[in-house]
């Protein structure tokens, strides 16, 4: 399906209109009107992009003062700013792979922190016991913060069972938690409290934050790495008209967070609970378990995100709410999946 404006709560399709549960703009953000003056201001003084190094002679103090934010908001030591959350994740792939002796993995990660010869943390629903065998060395783990066809954080306490002759580096993608979980939609980091030498987060900023950049977030003595790695030295950073929005939008992140939380409440007092729909109040994705839900919907004019999220696996049929959803919209969405959940 082609459309020729940004699908916010209304698309339109061959001109019809239609409601839409789709994308991943958790916050409503890429129209919204505020956010897009400021981009817009910040585009008047810092152009369109900038393709130069951030080692340069030449500082743009938009990129000192985004991740400034972003580090204060997510309540960590520093923040590095990329061009998308891809090249976050694949930069501190590069820099792991001198410091690690062994990787892990939790099921579903994104290909942005995917390597090779990652082992299962789980075999058949129990911990690796590579991970328990007495070998000292140094591990790197890596999740997503909530992985596909899931609505609540992922459960890390497995990893309070490895002993402590394996020193811990955990990573952990945010792309799908950051600016929806925690206070003010700061994301999980802050909340981790597990036995590791080290944390490191990467999210794109492309989702919740609507902006097209990735980060980086740990210890600064980390972030500091990054910035002599060779790749981040010889690529151009991210469009500092957007790292100055995500100072000049804290306001504004939290006004949509806040209609956020109120839209999921809203849904969770009126939708059926039952095995056919896989819902939590705190997260802004609705499961189908029932393809034959999609073409209802679509005949009633709502569409829906359906489509392989990876190669061979099931289609991946959520629906996705966002700040900018209207009481209405939740109202015809919800009484539709009751309807046809009760039959």
């Amino acid at each position: 399906m082609n459309v020729n404006q940004f699908p916010d709560r209304i698309i339109e399709i061959d001109q019809e209109q239609y409601l839409y549960f789709g994308g991943t703009a958790y916050l409503g953000l890429p129209a919204n009107k505020a956010f897009q003056e400021l981009v817009i201001k910040n585009i008047q003084q810092w152009g369109t992009t900038y393709g130069s190094s951030r080692s340069a002679n030449i500082k743009l103090t938009a990129f000192k003062n985004g991740e400034t934010f972003l580090a204060k908001h997510i309540k960590a030591e520093s923040a590095v700013t990329v061009s998308s959350g891809m090249l976050a994740g694949k930069l501190v792939m590069d820099e792991l792979k001198k410091q690690t002796d062994s990787f892990f993995h939790f099921p579903d990660n994104h290909p942005a922190i995917q390597v090779d010869n990652s082992l299962p943390v789980f075999i058949n629903k129990k911990i690796n016991p590579r991970l328990l065998d007495s070998k000292s060395e140094k591990i790197t783990i890596l999740t997503d913060a909530v992985t596909g066809f899931q609505t609540q954080a992922i459960d890390l306490s497995v990893i309070n069972e490895i002993p402590n002759q394996k020193e811990i580096t955990l990573v952990i993608d945010e792309s799908h938690s950051l600016g929806i979980l925690g206070k003010n939609g700061c994301g999980i980091y802050s909340e981790i409290n597990l036995p590791v030498k080290r944390t490191i987060m990467v999210s794109s900023l492309g989702k919740a934050f609507g902006l097209t950049g990735g980060v980086i977030i740990s210890d600064t003595s980390f972030i500091n790495q990054m910035h002599h790695l060779s790749t981040f030295v010889s690529a151009a950073g991210m469009n500092p008209a957007f790292v100055q929005t995500l100072a000049d939008a804290e306001d504004i992140y939290q006004i949509q967070h806040q209609k956020l939380l109120e839209n999921l409440n809203y849904i969770d007092t009126i939708l059926f609970k039952n095995d056919a729909v896989k819902f939590d109040k705190t997260y802004p994705l609705i499961y189908l378990k029932d393809g034959n839900l999609i073409e209802i919907l679509k005949a009633n004019k709502i569409i829906i995100a359906s489509f392989k999220y990876q190669e061979n696996a099931d289609n991946l049929n959520r629906i996705v709410i966002t700040a900018n959803h209207l009481i209405e919209d939740l109202d015809k969405l919800i009484n539709i999946i009751n309807e046809y959940n009760s039959n």
